[in-house]
């Protein structure tokens, strides 16, 4: 057989064998990341980390979100699902018994969601994580918590994913000081980039948008609930990658 006659190599492969780009997807697999904190990480200019990070968008591998703290930034994340689809084809182009393998977490994990108000990006994260297993504890926090969870977080949750948050009350940070956490997950551009101390807890950051502020009304704001909720529930099927802890 030609070469001209082989399968193309699949597009992840061409993307991720570039150690460059390979080392962006990585720390973007651990959390959302401003292009300084790239160029920080992986030690090369701006120039040539815009220019991958430009590549892997183009490839549908790597989005952008402004930051909803300061709008002048961007955040970068990682599509897991697109990624998660992609390996899976690659590794079946290759061979078709070849299947990924997950990490499962070890009994007693805990994991901490934060938000600013804990009115509906940290309590759905919450209660979608609780939803799905049974053996780690999960709580959420906000750094200053609002008088209650807002409808349209009770309503997405009871609605679409069967889970009633409607008894909760938001709760504030202060009330969980001295407890150890393994994972800490800020959802909230502020409370991230006012960074308070987590300890030995791996820390990690989804940039998303408080969908409350997307609107003037519940039912205007009502839409962007559900996409969180389904991201929340995407981010949170791919736990834990390397936010396991050992």
């Amino acid at each position: 057989m030609s070469t001209t006659d082989r399968e193309p190599v699949p597009l992840l492969i061409r993307m991720a064998s570039h150690p460059l780009r390979w080392a962006l997807m990585t720390e973007l697999a651990v959390s959302d990341r401003r292009v300084r904190e790239l160029v920080e990480a992986v030690g090369e200019p701006q120039n040539l980390v815009s220019y991958h990070l430009r590549l892997l968008r183009t490839a549908g591998l790597v989005g952008a979100r402004r930051s909803s703290f300061d709008g002048r930034d961007s955040y970068y994340h990682l599509d897991l699902a697109r990624c998660a689809a992609a390996f899976g084809d690659a590794a079946g182009a290759l061979h078709p018994a070849l299947a990924p393998t997950r990490r499962e977490w070890p009994n007693g994990s805990s994991v901490l969601f934060l938000c600013t108000g804990n009115s509906a990006r940290s309590p759905m994260a919450e209660a979608l994580l609780s939803h799905r297993t049974e053996n780690i504890e999960v709580a959420s926090a906000g750094s200053h918590p609002k008088p209650r969870i807002h409808p349209n977080a009770v309503r997405v949750l009871r609605e679409d994913y069967g889970i009633d948050i409607g008894s909760r009350r938001p709760r504030s940070l202060d009330t969980l000081a001295g407890r150890r956490f393994d994972v800490v997950i800020t959802l909230c551009d502020k409370i991230r980039e006012l960074p308070r101390d987590h300890g030995p807890a791996v820390a990690s950051h989804w940039s998303l948008v408080d969908p409350a502020t997307t609107g003037d009304t519940d039912s205007a704001t009502y839409p962007q609930f559900r996409r969180l909720a389904s991201e929340l529930d995407t981010r949170i099927g791919f736990l834990p990658p390397q936010t396991a802890p050992p």
